[in-house]
C-alpha cells in the first residue's frame, strides 16, 4: 500500500523545521514534500516547472499557509478547486492569520479545514499530531475524479 504524501506549503524556514519536527515527534512518517511559495505548490501538484516529468501522483493532503511569496495561499486553493482532477484534494489552511476575511474566503473557496498555527511549539506539535491522525489515518480520502 502506497504511503500517503503530505504537501507542506510554507515559506518560513522556522515553521518548516517545526512542522517536520512535529511530524517526527508524532511518529507521522509519511513522506512530506515542501513547497516554499504558491507557484512551487502548483508546480508540484500539476507537475509543471521543475516537477514536469515527475510521477503524476497527487499529494494526499495539502497543508497550506496563506501568506506566501509569488502566489498567495488563497490563489493556490482557488486553482486547486478549479481543476477537475484536484478539486477533491484535501486542503487544510495552516496559518498564523487571524483575519476573519481570510477564513471566510478560505471556506468560500472550498478549504476542508482552517487551523491557526499555535505559537508555542508544544501546542504546534499537538496540532500537527492531531492533523496527521485525522487526515492520514481516520479520514477516508475522496474517490478519484473520473
Amino acid at each position: 500500500m502506497k504511503q500517503r504524501t503530505i504537501l507542506l506549503v510554507e515559506d518560513n524556514p522556522s515553521d518548516i523545521d517545526l512542522a517536520l519536527r512535529a511530524f517526527e515527534k508524532a511518529l507521522i512518517l509519511n513522506p512530506v514534500a515542501v513547497a516554499e511559495d504558491g507557484q512551487e505548490a502548483l508546480d508540484y501538484i500539476f507537475r509543471t516547472g521543475k516537477y514536469a516529468g515527475s510521477p503524476a501522483d497527487l499529494p494526499d493532503l495539502v497543508l497550506l499557509d496563506l501568506k506566501l511569496p509569488v502566489l498567495g495561499g488563497l490563489d493556490v486553493l482557488k486553482r486547486i478547486r478549479e481543476n477537475e482532477r484536484t478539486r477533491r484534494l484535501p486542503v487544510v489552511i495552516l496559518t498564523s492569520s487571524k483575519e476573519e476575511q481570510d477564513m471566510a474566503q478560505g471556506y468560500d473557496l472550498g478549504v476542508n479545514s482552517y487551523i491557526r498555527k499555535p505559537v508555542d511549539f508544544y501546542q504546534f506539535a499537538q496540532a500537527i499530531q492531531q492533523l496527521g491522525i485525522y487526515w492520514l489515518v481516520m479520514n477516508e480520502p475522496p474517490p478519484p475524479v473520473k
